[in-house]
């Protein structure tokens, strides 16, 4: 009796649908894009919450140092005649007249040459003797209390020495640079590598690795946002340095151009390249902090 009932079933699934089928509809998933204007909008309101706060200050101290220096009997000139007399040096910083009479550019553009070769040497130096007093007590206990005692001698107060010893205003200013922003380098290259981690140091003996391979894979990426810390600091005091030492060696030199511009009486030049000292020192800075940020992948302290 149940045979006939399994043979109609089957009969009943194997009977094929009479009604055509329909293929779904193939719908394509596409991640939405923010449109490209959003993005310079975005953009552009990053920067101006960076730019525009500075610029309102700035707008506020210019107006507020011409109400005070137009006052009569100032001994400072106003923003306006500052512009006034000193527009063609703007305008044109790249005459050359011969000897000391040149632009702006060309008294720049030697200092920071002298900076380059006094910073290059001091950071150097001083990651070289930073790793060695970092890692060896020895060095560290022989050699820290010299450092210490040498570094709160003022830069300008090594420049006789210095002329003694070369005879020569160039390579003086350099050493001025050199002995000025080699100290921080060296403070901080040696807090980095005594506080590297034990356990990379356990690794680091795990795997056999030679003084060599320990030094650049382990201490210096250890050791890179103390460094960047040291070289942000003697970057700042090398261009310091440099425009005090001008002041006294002579030469080509926004510091020379300084001092000849006071000599002279000349009040607008002044104000004119402390601007341009303040712009370029805050432009070094700002160049070692980006390639900190490289470097040790925004580890770097600010």
């Amino acid at each position: 009796m149940t045979m006939p009932a399994i043979k109609a079933e089957a009969t009943a699934v194997a009977i094929p649908s009479t009604s055509p089928a329909t293929a779904a509809p193939v719908v394509t998933m596409t991640p939405k894009q923010a449109p490209r204007a959003e993005k310079y909008v975005k953009m552009a309101k990053e920067a101006a919450v960076r730019v525009v706060p500075p610029l309102i200050v700035l707008a506020l101290l210019m107006l507020f140092w011409e109400l005070v220096c137009r006052r009569t009997g100032s001994t400072l000139p106003p923003p306006s005649k500052v512009f006034k007399d000193t527009k063609e040096l703007i305008l044109d910083p790249f005459f050359d007249n011969g000897g000391i009479d040149k632009g702006l550019f060309w008294h720049l553009s030697a200092s920071l040459q002298r900076v380059a070769y006094g910073y290059s040497i001091a950071a150097i130096v001083g990651i070289a003797l930073g790793t060695l007093v970092g890692q060896s007590v020895w060095a560290m206990r022989g050699l820290d209390p010299l450092f210490q005692v040498l570094r709160t001698i003022p830069p300008l107060a090594w420049l006789p020495l210095s002329l003694a010893a070369f005879r020569d205003g160039q390579p003086s200013a350099i050493f001025v640079i050199f002995i000025t922003s080699v100290w921080p380098i060296i403070i901080n290259t040696a807090v980095g590598i005594r506080n590297i981690p034990q356990d990379y140091r356990n690794v680091a003996a795990v795997v056999q690795l030679n003084p060599l391979e320990f030094f650049s894979k382990i201490m210096i990426p250890a050791a890179a946002p103390y460094i960047f810390t040291g070289l942000r600091i003697g970057i700042g005091l090398s261009w310091l340095a440099i425009v005090a030492a001008e002041m006294l060696i002579g030469g080509v030199g926004i510091g020379f151009f300084i001092w000849d511009a006071w000599n002279s009486s000349h009040i607008s030049e002044i104000i004119l390249a402390l601007f341009y000292v303040g712009i370029i020192g805050f432009v070094l800075d700002r160049l070692i902090a980006g390639l900190a940020k490289i470097v040790t992948r925004g580890t770097a302290l600010n």
